[in-house]
Formats: C-alpha cells, sequence, structure tokens
C-alpha cells in the first residue's frame, strides 16, 4: 500500500430517488470486470428491485461490519476489509450515510475519503437531495428535509460526475408499476415528493449545480434538455398551490418606450448571454402607469419588441399605478434574478426615483441601473398627474381634519378681518380640494363654516350671526368650496378616464401585434391576460353539449376555475365559452378589453383544434404517400430478384439442357445473389415499418467496430471484394446495437458499391473524436449536390441512381433510423477529389 498513489473517486449523481443511480453504478463495475479489472462491492443497496440485485451476481462482495446500538444490530461498511483486500475498484453506495454511533467514522462519505487515500478507485452513488449547498431549495421544492447531506468540496474533489436522470413522466410511471415502492405508498409518494413539478424542478437543480463542472459525463446534453417551458415551480405536499425557486436565470428589462430601450435591451442580452450555459432566459416588460405617462412613444416599443424577439427574449406589458412596484411583481411572478433598468431621462433635481425604490424593494433580484445618452436630458419637474391616488386623498382628509383647526389657531390671535379670514380659510378648502377630491373638501368646507361662525363671526364663540352680510359671505364661502371640490374631482375623474383608455388602447395595440405575429397560441394568449391584468389564473372554459357541465380548455396561473360561478369575473364569449378570471374583481372599463381577449381566445382555439386535425390527417396522407410508393415501387424491385432466382432454379431442374459445372455455378451464383437482394429488400420493409411504428427494439452495450465490421463484409456476398478496409488499432468501443450497426453498414457499403466508378474500391475508415467515435464509407462516385444531402434519407429516393432498378430507395433512409435509434448521426460530406463520404458518429462506451 506504500507509496500507491491516492484512488480516484467517481459518483453517480441521481436527480431523484428511483432514477437508477446504483443500477448505473452496478453497470459499470460489470463492464470493468469484463475488462479484466479488479472490481469488489464494498455495500450496494438494492432496496428490494430485482432488477438491481441481478446486477450482482458474479461480482465479489465484501462483508459488511455488524455494530450493536440500542439493543439492535446494524450491519455498515467494513472500511479495514475493504482496505485489506485492496482492489482496483470498489463499489461503495449512498455516499451521504449518517454511520451508526460507535462506527469508525461519523459519515460514509468519510469511509470514502479513507480508501481513496489507501490508493483504492471508488465508485459511489448520492441523491441531488443530499448535496449540502441544495438542501435549503430541495426542502422548499418538495417540503421534505434531508438530514443526511455530503459537503459540496467532497463532491467537487471527485474525479468525475456522472448524472443519472430519467424523464419525470417515466420516473412517475415505473412508480405507479411498482418498480421503486411497495403499493400501499405508491399513491402517497405519486401526490408527494413524486410530484411531476418537484422533478422537473429536481432535474434543473441538478442541472444547474453541474453546469460550471467539467468533469460531468459525455451524455450531459441528452440527459439535460431541457423540458423547459420558462417557469420551474416546486409543489408542496400537502398545501394548495407551489412554490417558486429559481432553477434557471431569468433577465428582465424595463421598457418605457424612450429612446433608451435599444440599449437596454442590448446590454440585458449581454447579460443573458454571459450565462448562456445555465440556460438564461430575457424577458422584456413594458408598464402601462395608471397615471398615463406622458413618455411611451406606442411605435418606439413596437420596435423595441422586434428587437427583443430577435435576440431570442419576449415581450409582455403589464398595467400599474405604482412603478416600481408593478415591475417587482411581473419580475417576482416570472422568478427573475436580475432586473435591467435605464438611468431616469429627467434633470437633477427632478429625477423620478423608480430605479431607487426598485432597488429598495427588490430583495433577492439583482437591480441594474444602466446609464445611456438620454440620460438627464428630459424635461425638468414632471406636471403631476390628476388622478386621485390613495396618497392625494389621505392628504387631501389631512388638510381637512387637521388643517383647519390648525388654520384657526393661527388666526385667532391675529385679529384679522372677516374677508381675510375668509379667503385664507377658502384657500385651503381649495388646496384640499385639489389634494384629496370632493369629499374631503367638503368636509373642509364644512368644518371651516364651523370654524369661521364660532371663533371669527361676531358675537363669537356663538353659532349666532349678528349681520346679514356675514352670512351671504359664509354661504358664500360654502358654495364656492363646493363647487371647486367638485370640478376638481370631475377632472380628476375625467383624467382617470383617459388614463385608462390609453392603457386599454396600449393593451389591445399589443394584443393587435400579438396576433399580427402569429403568435396566437392559446397557453400564450392566457398568460398574456394574465400579466396584463394582474390575475391569479384565467382559464377557458367549454360547455359540453351533451351533459352541459363545464371542461377546463386551457388555463394560465395557479387553481383555476372550473365554472363561471367559481370565478371572480366571467366573460361570455359564446354560446358554448366563458373566459374565466380569479384574483380579483375587474371593473367595467377592464372587462370591455377582457373581452376582445375573450374573442381573440375563441379564436386561438378554433386555430389550435385546426392544427390539430392537420396534423392527424398530415401522418395519415404521408403513411398514403408511402403506400403508394411501395405499390409503384415493390411491384418491380421484388419482382426482379425473384424472378432471376426463378429463372436459374428453373434452368438447373431442367433435363433439356446438360449443364457444365461452370454454368451450374453461374446458374446458382445468379440465384444466391438474387435472393440476398430479395432478403436485404424485405429486410429494409419491415425495419422501416417497425422504425415508423417506433416498436424496433434496441439494445445498446459496448461494441468493438473491429468485430462489426467482417461480419458486415460477410452478408455483403460477391461485393466483398469491391471493398478496401482501413480502421486503426485500439480503437475505443463504441455505445451500439451490433446487429442493428452491421445493418446499416451493409446498406451504406451496398449503397456506395453502387455508385462507385468500376475499378475503384469503397474505403470504410474509423477514427476517434473528443467523446464519439466516427466510421466513414468512402466513395469516388459522382456524389450529389450539397442541397440534396437532406433529401437522400427519404424513403423511396433514388437521387444520383443511374437506372431506376436499383431498389425501392430505403437503404439510406433505413440507416440514418437506425444510427439515431442508436443515439448516433448519420451525415453525408462531399469527399475530396469528387465522391461521397457517408460518416457514422457514436458515442464511446463508457
Amino acid at each position: 500500500m506504500g507509496g500507491r498513489p491516492r484512488g480516484r473517486l467517481r459518483v453517480h449523481l441521481g436527480v431523484a430517488p428511483g432514477v437508477g443511480k446504483t443500477y448505473a453504478m452496478l453497470s459499470q463495475a460489470r463492464r470493468a470486470r469484463e475488462r479484466g479489472e479488479d472490481v469488489v462491492v464494498g455495500l450496494v443497496e438494492t432496496h428490494g428491485r430485482a432488477a438491481t440485485a441481478r446486477l450482482l451476481d458474479g461480482l465479489e462482495v465484501l462483508p459488511l461490519r455488524t455494530l450493536p446500538y440500542r439493543g439492535t444490530t446494524f450491519t455498515e461498511l467494513d472500511v479495514d476489509a475493504v482496505i485489506a483486500r485492496a482492489p482496483a475498484l470498489v463499489l461503495i453506495d449512498e455516499l451521504a450515510h449518517t454511520n451508526v454511533p460507535g462506527s469508525r467514522n461519523a459519515k460514509r462519505w468519510q469511509d470514502v475519503a479513507e480508501i481513496l487515500e489507501a490508493g483504492i478507485d471508488v465508485v459511489s452513488a448520492v441523491g441531488v437531495q443530499h448535496v449540502a449547498s441544495l438542501n435549503d431549495e430541495v426542502e422548499r421544492i418538495t417540503g421534505v428535509r434531508q438530514r443526511e447531506t455530503v459537503p459540496d468540496e467532497v463532491l467537487r474533489r471527485a474525479d468525475r460526475i456522472e448524472l443519472v436522470d430519467l424523464p419525470p413522466e417515466t420516473l412517475r410511471r415505473r412508480l405507479a408499476h411498482g418498480e421503486l415502492y411497495p403499493a400501499d405508498q405508491v399513491d402517497a409518494a405519486l401526490t408527494g415528493y413524486f410530484r411531476l413539478g418537484n422533478l422537473t424542478a429536481l432535474r434543473e437543480l441538478a442541472q444547474r449545480w453541474l453546469a460550471a463542472d467539467s468533469r460531468l459525463g459525455p451524455d450531459r446534453d441528452e440527459r439535460l434538455g431541457p423540458d423547459r417551458d420558462g417557469r420551474v415551480d416546486g409543489e408542496r405536499p400537502g398545501l394548495p398551490g407551489t412554490r417558486s425557486w429559481e432553477a434557471r436565470e431569468r433577465v428582465v428589462v424595463a421598457l418605457t418606450g424612450g429612446p433608451e430601450g435599444d440599449t437596454l435591451v442590448r446590454r440585458a442580452a449581454r447579460i443573458a448571454a454571459r450565462g448562456k450555459n445555465a440556460n438564461v432566459d430575457l424577458l422584456a416588460v413594458h408598464v402601462t402607469n395608471a397615471d398615463g405617462p406622458p413618455d411611451g412613444d406606442p411605435a418606439t416599443l413596437v420596435r423595441q419588441r422586434a428587437l427583443v424577439e430577435t435576440l431570442g427574449g419576449t415581450y409582455h406589458q403589464v398595467v400599474g399605478e405604482d412603478v416600481p412596484r408593478a415591475l417587482l411583481e411581473f419580475a417576482r411572478g416570472v422568478h427573475a434574478t436580475q432586473l435591467v433598468l435605464g438611468a431616469s431621462r429627467r434633470r437633477w433635481p427632478f429625477a423620478r426615483g423608480v430605479g431607487a425604490t426598485t432597488s429598495a424593494l427588490s430583495g433577492p433580484i439583482d437591480v441594474h441601473i444602466v446609464p445611456h445618452e438620454a440620460t438627464g436630458l428630459g424635461r425638468g419637474l414632471a406636471r403631476p398627474g390628476p388622478v386621485l391616488t390613495r396618497t392625494r386623498r389621505l392628504s387631501g382628509w389631512a388638510l381637512a381634519l387637521l388643517g383647519m383647526p390648525l388654520l384657526a389657531a393661527v388666526l385667532v390671535p391675529l385679529g384679522l378681518s372677516l374677508p381675510s379670514e375668509l379667503l385664507l380659510f377658502l384657500l385651503l378648502v381649495v388646496a384640499a380640494a385639489m389634494a384629496g377630491g370632493m369629499w374631503p373638501a367638503l368636509t373642509a368646507a364644512v368644518f371651516a363654516f364651523g370654524l369661521l361662525n364660532w371663533f371669527f363671526t361676531p358675537p363669537v364663540r356663538t353659532l349666532t350671526v349678528a349681520r346679514p352680510e356675514n352670512v351671504l359671505a359664509l354661504a358664500i364661502f360654502v358654495l364656492v368650496a363646493v363647487m371647486v371640490s367638485t370640478v376638481v374631482d370631475l377632472a380628476a375623474r375625467r383624467s382617470r378616464e383617459a388614463a385608462r383608455s390609453r392603457a386599454d388602447a396600449e393593451v389591445l395595440s399589443t394584443l393587435a401585434g400579438h396576433v399580427l405575429r402569429g403568435e396566437s397560441a392559446l397557453p400564450s394568449l392566457l398568460a398574456r391576460t394574465r400579466e396584463t391584468f394582474g390575475l391569479s389564473a384565467v382559464t377557458l372554459l367549454e360547455r359540453s353539449d351533451e351533459s352541459g357541465e363545464w371542461r377546463v380548455v386551457a388555463t394560465s396561473g395557479g387553481m383555476p376555475a372550473t365554472s363561471p360561478g367559481s370565478a371572480d369575473t366571467d366573460i361570455a364569449v359564446d354560446d358554448r365559452l366563458v373566459l374565466a378570471a380569479r384574483g380579483r374583481p375587474l371593473e367595467a372599463n377592464e372587462r370591455k378589453v377582457l373581452e376582445a381577449f375573450g374573442a381573440q381566445a375563441a379564436v386561438a382555439l378554433r386555430q389550435q383544434r385546426l392544427r390539430e386535425v392537420a396534423d392527424r390527417a398530415g401522418p395519415l396522407a404521408e403513411v398514403d404517400r408511402m403506400r403508394t410508393a411501395l405499390l409503384a415501387a415493390v411491384g418491380h424491385d421484388l419482382r426482379t430478384p425473384l424472378a432471376s432466382a426463378r429463372a436459374a432454379v428453373e434452368s438447373l431442374r431442367s433435363t433439356d439442357v446438360t449443364w457444365t459445372e461452370e454454368d451450374r455455378g453461374e446458374l446458382l451464383a445468379t440465384a444466391d445473389e438474387s435472393l440476398i437482394k430479395l432478403n436485404r429488400l424485405v429486410s429494409n420493409l419491415l425495419d422501416m415499418s417497425r422504425l415508423q411504428a417506433g416498436a424496433l427494439g434496441v439494445r445498446l452495450e459496448p461494441v468493438a467496430i473491429e468485430d462489426v465490421l467482417p461480419h458486415a463484409v460477410d452478408d455483403l456476398g460477391p461485393l466483398r471484394d469491391r471493398l478496401e478496409t482501413d480502421i486503426p488499432p485500439g480503437l475505443p468501443e463504441i455505445s451500439a446495437d451490433p446487429a442493428l450497426l452491421e445493418r446499416v453498414l451493409v446498406n451504406l457499403i451496398t449503397n456506395a458499391v453502387r455508385h462507385n466508378p468500376g475499378g475503384e474500391p469503397v474505403r470504410v475508415t474509423a477514427g476517434s473524436h473528443g467523446g464519439d467515435v466516427e466510421i466513414r464509407v468512402i466513395d469516388r462516385g459522382p456524389g450529389i449536390p450539397a442541397e440534396a444531402h437532406e433529401r437522400v434519407f427519404l424513403p423511396f429516393q433514388r437521387l444520383g441512381d443511374r437506372d431506376n432498378h436499383a431498389g425501392v430507395g430505403l437503404g439510406l433512409a433505413l440507416s440514418r433510423g437506425l444510427t439515431e435509434a442508436m443515439g448516433g448521426t448519420l451525415m453525408p460530406q462531399d469527399t475530396p477529389g469528387g465522391g461521397l463520404t457517408m460518416t457514422i458518429s457514436l458515442r464511446r462506451a463508457s
């Protein structure tokens, strides 16, 4: 053991329980043993799964250490036994496991560290839920606290980390079939930890953690492909609704319709591009202020929206009185991690504090304030909008209830004349009207009337008015106050209506642009409706003609309304469709705009159903086309080799002619070659049928090219003499189905020989490139134009054939289908100097 280098650690990281990390670990061990490596099993948890337990057959399993604890006997990994055995590779499952008190180490990962120091390679497995830094995220997603964790540093020091993954639907199907847990636990698991949202969130959490780790296996892209539709929600068992988490970066850029928008969009796109490997989303949002902001050119917004979509982002529009809060509500709603704002265009000291307010309230969202050419070049003091907000109404009531007594307290000692006092009180009433509208002003007028009568109208401190002109003055005072209050309130209402009309017009123009761009897909439209009106859920309901019951056609947001009566607002689109909204009751003018969205939702539904009909008709038309082509082609191509073979056999059976041995050999060769062609044609037809039906069985295993190629050459028959192979020694094994790979090679070589000029051999070469192994079939024929490279893979194509007797044109189509079924690619390339090179690329076996 002395002087032996430190062992290497390879970890299989599972995205959820039951994805097969122990199975993957055992499969790797069996492959290593087949290569002659000394492999033992230190500890493996099969959890009663038969398929996993079968992989233990034939592997050496070391005895476990027995430990008593609280009257019960437990078994743990025997570190001393592993070190004494000193294998080349040992399997140790459940890296996050906590050992029984009294064990050599408190944690199993500490046992593994000792074994690695002894120079023994270790393969282990752990679930993403046990990674220490992700523990809180996993609890927020699933509602389950994992008490056993592995420090991130332990995993980061591993020599290789491989993600073990299954699509959430597949994992749930395995669970439902009883492959993971006993039958009495399946229902609880499906509605709890194994909810679809939870599994999707865990997959993306694992992807995000491994995104910057170069030790991830070569199958990363395949296993981590996005399901990914934007937001990821982890579902909490027992709780209605979901809890959101930042599975991926999302950058939101705020647009005002001003000239700075282009700069902001490009800056946000650069921020998003820095996180390209983390799958960053770019979203642009325009807040239509209920105060009716003067800035915000619709034409500029349309141009900026086009720029956002060109850069791969999405455009959104919301309505809100408080711009910072509306921005943050949208950002939190889409789970944004970064928010990009432009510096104010107004000159100091009148610059509005949208950026400062947003930054103060942003919480975990990073806020970027971006300077631009228009910074500080706008107008000075912004003219206050006339809409009576909550703050203004509170100010009006404060002036009415507090300002009047204070003014009276100030004027009593001064002893001014009654006209002067009336004017001062009238000024305060007008101020209350300007600030708070009619009711604070009316209250102020009545309060002022009482104070003037009591303190300032002789005789003072009584409600009696001695002089008639004072009565007239007080009456005119109240009348003027009422008139001013009414005018101010009416102006505020008209201003609000105008602002709302402008906001509605902008929303409708956005909807029109949404439709004109062909984005009228129903889910997208409902999501846009929910964002625009700030609702929790928007649902399109349809009533059944037979039963009269309502069913959900499409929904966006949280818990959908299942009937018009369960919604806060419902809009009847037609006799059968209703748009139901939950979250808050909508005002009358908002309902009018919602009706436009409902009408467009009905159009989107009809388009969606027409597309579904077209999609169903498309495969039928393709099947009919293929059937027609097959009948036309097979009529000749099956009869030709069959007729040749039959003629040769009948000639041999004939007693009228005496055949020489040479003639008999030639006739037998003709029959043999014809039957080979016939067999190949029928096999291709059957395999193409299985491929299109998705019923072709594929069994991948480590395969050496030098083992498959001789069998393919033998299948060529007489064509083998026109083949030249150049396979370098020492090529790594590939992951493939030997029988299917042999079929692919036979088809490609046969096709190459058919087009190769006489006397020129077809060459077959191979080489390793990164994580793939490439096999090339090279001919010196006429080749094909670059624009036709993809057409040669369509069934029943004979592109470039010199005659019409070369088969039904399935060889290349079948070859690509079989290659892709094995997880590889088949691509045509021009041969330098003329001809065509077909390149098969398959993954290296792990």
